[in-house]
């Protein structure tokens, strides 16, 4: 049992679940005072004992019906699904004691899967499928592609196509034997739907096996499927889901910038200074000295073209900035799409998610039904706000740069640029389209320090990431 219980706690870590060794010895002594046989008291100990959150409650009953409820009953339901399929008609009981009686007087040598097959015996069947995934390491699968290549190999492992023709072989001499064509077609039929039933039930057992092992691979999957799917065709569902995928990104962003910092906080290793101090104890580097190197947190200040087109844009953007508000001194956010309006406060009163709907609507700010026009906004914003802009700014306009033919005002950018510290563009159209029609991205490109595309959650997450650098 310990066995089980360690190999049960590997499978909870591997799912993410914290479950560490002291923690696994509590459920060891929690089980030496308990009765086994209560399945529902033994999985209740293993709870209390194993896991510390309420968000891993459900992973932990999904994992422990998984690795503790038997695979012999699925099996045994495969078995009899078989036999079911040969109809009313079938003495199944009748046909077993005849082919009992003429196997005693043959010499026959089959394989143990063959007898396995022959007899119908699903213990033996069990411990066969669980010795073929032991030889395939079935627990390296990793993903539903796999399922059925480890399926092929574990039924390659245990030769099925050999074990068949075995059969095939004894059909023969029993029909040599005396065996009614009759009583060998019905035979044959069954045979087959066993060697069926042992295909489905390897693949079922493969299923389970990517369920332990990786048991919230479908919504990893969706997840990454979410992070290379367009903006332009998320659906309402789609945008409620990626709130997720966006916090996730964002905390994972937030852990590698808080060591990248620790790790600056700290400073290259000093020799000179090192030799200096460790001259009273014979030069042997007792202290170690480092160069203390503090970096300032930077500014954040976001343009945010709210029109229709780059909306998503936005609302991903914002939430992300939001979420690593900790990496930054200070936010301040603008809305425009011909007139330009600060919706700073709106972040500071209001749930993140909220004030994202809000500023997306204009923030009560501007008219957000207009035709766009970017030279405006940037004259407004460089008439009231260039003077806030200082060294430590990093200015993020979000727009795909469709001006309508209207002055782009390029040297209001140019002043931007000049006094912040950097500037980024993120432009949801194909750099081949700028510049094009009504686009005045050309005009707007040598005032960035940073202009890619963004139409998707990944190539946003790579920009954000040109922020914390």
């Amino acid at each position: 049992m310990q066995k089980k219980i360690v190999e049960f706690t590997n499978i909870l870590r591997k799912a993410g679940l914290r479950v560490s060794v002291s923690e696994s010895i509590d459920a060891f002594q929690a089980l030496d005072e308990m009765p086994l046989g209560q399945r529902e008291l033994f999985k209740d100990a293993l709870r209390t004992t194993m896991v510390k959150r309420s968000d891993d409650i459900d992973s932990y009953d999904r994992l422990f019906d998984l690795f503790w409820s038997g695979f012999h009953d699925q099996l045994r339901q495969e078995l009899e699904g078989a036999l079911g399929a040969m109809g009313g008609d079938f003495d199944l009981e009748q046909l077993m004691e005849q082919l009992q009686e003429m196997l005693e007087n043959m010499d026959v040598d089959l394989s143990a899967l063959a007898q396995a097959l022959l007899s119908m015996d699903a213990s033996q069947l069990e411990q066969l499928i669980q010795d073929a995934a032991e030889d395939v390491d079935l627990e390296n699968i990793r993903n539903m592609l796999q399922i059925g290549f480890f399926s092929r190999r574990m039924l390659e492992g245990r030769d099925l196509e050999g074990a068949q023709g075995e059969l095939r072989s004894l059909m023969e001499m029993l029909r040599e034997q005396g065996m009614s064509e009759e009583e060998l077609g019905k035979l044959g039929e069954l045979l087959q739907a066993v060697s069926e039933a042992l295909r489905r039930a390897v693949r079922q057992y493969t299923e389970r096996e990517l369920d332990k092992q990786n048991h919230d691979y479908m919504e990893r999957f969706r997840r990454e499927s979410l992070q290379e799917k367009s903006f332009y065709n998320l659906t309402e569902e789609d945008l409620r889901r990626m709130r997720d995928v966006v916090t996730r990104l964002a905390q994972k962003l937030k852990n590698v910038v808080t060591m990248r910092r620790r790790r600056e906080r700290r400073g290259k290793f000093d020799i000179k200074q090192t030799v200096r101090r460790n001259m009273a104890h014979g030069g042997v580097p007792f202290e170690l000295v480092f160069r203390q190197r503090r970096k300032e947190k930077p500014k954040l200040v976001i343009l945010c073209d709210i029109s229709s087109s780059v909306a998503n844009v936005s609302r991903f953007f914002l939430q992300f900035a939001y979420q690593l508000s900790e990496i930054f001194t200070k936010i301040r956010s603008f809305v425009f799409v011909a007139e330009l309006g600060e919706v700073t406060e709106v972040f500071r009163d209001r749930d993140v998610f909220d004030a994202i709907d809000i500023a997306l609507d204009g923030g009560d700010r501007i008219n957000p039904y207009t035709r766009s026009n970017f030279g405006m906004a940037f004259e407004i914003f460089w008439r009231d706000f260039l003077a806030s802009l200082d060294k430590r700014t990093t200015v993020v306009v979000i727009g795909d740069a469709r001006n309508n033919y209207n002055d782009p005002k390029a040297w209001c950018l140019r002043d931007v640029h000049n006094k912040a510290k950097n500037l980024i563009w993120i432009n949801p159209e194909s750099p081949g389209a700028w510049g094009f029609g009504d686009s005045v991205m050309d005009k707007y490109l040598p005032h960035t320090d940073v202009a890619e595309e963004c139409r998707n959650l990944k190539q946003l997450s790579r920009l954000v990431d040109h922020l914390i650098l």
